[in-house]
């Protein structure tokens, strides 16, 4: 009986200990010609035993010990070992388990994989990298229209998020947000010269990397960013408003501090009888929340001109005494004039790359111990997760590991041709839900 299942190997022993099988097979398969010439006149020349690692059975590690027959050739006098097709041909597994550890190693820590299958970690994160190399090299993300370039702080470092807009999608993770790494990123896109606008936050790096690389993109700040500056100037005047009141009332406007971060339009009938009753004793606050309402309104505008009349207006009533709370809203604006005022003309915002990033922090908490590639790669390259492009339409992929290329091109699922549009939100919703991250 073929314990392994391996129809290339006939099994010759088979020992088992409390954590492991030890088989001994040698090939089913020898070879019909020399490898060099050609020719058939073959002898054997002697054996050479090798030790292969196998997938686990059973909840034990499977090691494989192969008689492999070496051959000479009578004709050109050179000699050879017998090819062993189960086995992988860079490393002493078999072709199975390189697939079982790429897939494993997508949602587990290496030591574990290294632990449940017996070999050593680091050829456990070589085969990762392998894996993940592999897929960089054959996936292809289609450069998109709209552009989106964000940052999220994970594995102690802000990292930089890029994403498909217009199609909701993630597109690459970037190990920094530094601009050498963002401008290395812009120049090996495919048809970049197809990228029309790009939305992102005011990170000065971000915007000179754009320019030097995507000279014929708008650079469109995302609305967001800017818009919640003004709660930021508010915050900072109810902090110094507390200090002059007493201890009883400074503790009620903490609790109360949402009724003033709220839009107009969104509170309530309680909520609107506790700001009446702050604004009505503190003038000073009502102004500060005038003055943070007028700000989001700007964005309501219909034109840049208007826009830009109205933001002149309101910087212009700001008190002194309320300066320095707003400066940073004010020195932002005029740094970054052109680029806010983009949005009245070209509106897209960043607002779904800020959805992924609360999933891809989800993810992280999920995976303690990932290294920053391997979070990468198990957003970017798990199973199922990217759409792809066909026909002009987007269609969900379906994908499996990739093992040994050479020998099994017909299992390889990732196309090559095909066109990828990255990976949506709701797959990452899904599978959050479904434990598969």
């Amino acid at each position: 009986m073929n314990i392994l299942n391996l129809p290339n190997f006939k099994v010759l022993d088979v020992k088992e200990t409390d954590t492991d099988y030890q088989v001994l097979v040698e090939s089913e398969s020898p070879p019909s010609s020399c490898i060099q010439c050609g020719f058939d006149n073959l002898q054997r020349f002697g054996t050479k035993k090798q030790f292969f690692y196998d997938t686990p059975m059973h909840g034990k590690r499977v090691g494989i010990t192969a008689n492999r027959q070496r051959y000479r050739c009578k004709d050109c006098g050179s000699t050879f070992l017998e090819n062993m097709w189960d086995i992988d041909d860079k490393r002493l597994a078999t072709v199975r388990l390189i697939d079982y550890i790429q897939t494993a190693s997508l949602s587990r820590t290496f030591t574990s994989i290294a632990v449940e299958v017996g070999m050593d970690e680091k050829t456990i994160r070589n085969i990762f990298r392998d894996y993940v190399q592999f897929l960089a090299e054959t996936v292809k993300f289609e450069t998109p229209r709209c552009l989106g370039i964000d940052e999220i702080h994970i594995i102690k470092k802000p990292r930089c998020v890029v994403a498909n807009i217009e199609e909701n999608t993630i597109i690459d993770m970037l190990l920094n947000r530094n601009k050498d790494t963002v401008i290395k990123y812009l120049a090996k896109l495919p048809n970049k010269e197809n990228i029309q606008y790009v939305a992102m936050d005011m990170w000065l790096p971000y915007r000179e990397a754009v320019y030097q690389m995507l000279p014929g993109a708008k650079v469109v700040v995302d609305k967001f960013h800017v818009v919640r500056m003004a709660n930021t100037a508010l915050e900072q005047i109810r902090k110094d408003h507390r200090k002059s009141i007493e201890t009883k009332q400074r503790r009620q406007l903490m609790r109360d501090r949402y009724v003033l971060l709220k839009r107009q339009h969104d509170l309530t009938a309680q909520d609107m009888l506790l700001l009446d009753l702050w604004t009505a004793n503190y003038p000073k606050l009502k102004m500060a929340y005038d003055l943070k309402e007028d700000f989001f309104k700007i964005w309501d505008c219909k034109s840049r001109v208007e826009a830009y009349d109205k933001y002149q207006q309101w910087a212009n009533r700001i008190p002194t005494e309320m300066q320095a709370a707003f400066k940073p809203i004010v020195t932002a604006m005029k740094n970054w004039e052109n680029e806010v005022f983009n949005y009245f003309d070209h509106p897209i915002t960043n607002a779904y790359t800020e959805s992924l990033n609360s999933l891809i922090r989800v993810v992280n908490r999920l995976g303690r111990g990932y290294s920053f590639d391997a979070l990468r790669a198990k957003i970017l390259f798990t199973e199922g997760f990217p759409k792809q492009k066909v026909n002009g339409h987007s269609k969900k992929s379906q994908m499996r590991g990739f093992g040994n290329m050479m020998q099994r091109e017909e299992r390889l699922i990732w196309d090559s041709e095909a066109t990828y549009l990255g990976v949506p939100i709701s797959t990452l919703i899904s599978a959050i839900d479904e434990g598969l991250i």
